[in-house]
């Protein structure tokens, strides 16, 4: 089952266990969040679109965690007049796991427990960069000891006369 859902000024196509990426809400992690503004249900059997909403329909969700997003460059420029501005923006997002969606006659539930894992660690994680249990990577420091011999650094060779040096004498003698 699936739900189309409005927010933050944008409509998101979720399933329940879905993990999405939202403006910001209120709240802090672990919270409870419900959506009334449902505009679709949808299954196998067929879809509820509502005018604009669908009556009695909410999608729970849970707040995982608020975060700033990915850096947008504001680039100013007037050609010949040397007038160059950069400017930067990160938005602030909240990461949701979708729990459940009610309506319609219709219902569907994940069954899996929220883990308030940031989004950073598990993309880490599925590109194989970060532990999967941080426990055990505290527990189990890698730390070698290397012993450290001083080396005497090698005698540098004195360059050779410069030709013109050599050209000046010979002048001076004649």
């Amino acid at each position: 089952m699936y739900a189309v859902i409005k927010t933050g000024g944008k409509q998101y196509r979720v399933s329940a266990g879905d993990l999405i990426v939202v403006e910001k809400l209120e709240g802090e992690a672990g919270a409870a969040v419900k959506f009334n503004d449902v505009l679709m249900l949808g299954d196998a059997a067929g879809a509820v679109v509502g005018a604009p909403l669908v009556d009695g329909a909410v999608v729970e969700a849970t707040l995982i965690e608020t975060r700033k997003g990915e850096k947008v460059r504001i680039f100013k420029k007037t050609r010949r007049q040397g007038y160059r501005r950069t400017r930067g923006h990160r938005q602030l997002q909240s990461v949701l796991r979708v729990t459940s969606i009610l309506g319609a006659g219709k219902s569907a539930k994940w069954e899996g427990t929220v883990s308030l894992t940031t989004k950073a660690e598990l993309d880490a994680r599925a590109r194989n960069l970060a532990p999967r249990n941080l426990a055990a990577a505290i527990e189990t420091p890698e730390v070698v000891s290397v012993p450290v011999v001083a080396e005497e650094a090698p005698a540098k060779k004195k360059a050779a006369p410069k030709k013109k040096a050599a050209a000046e004498t010979s002048a001076d003698e004649a």
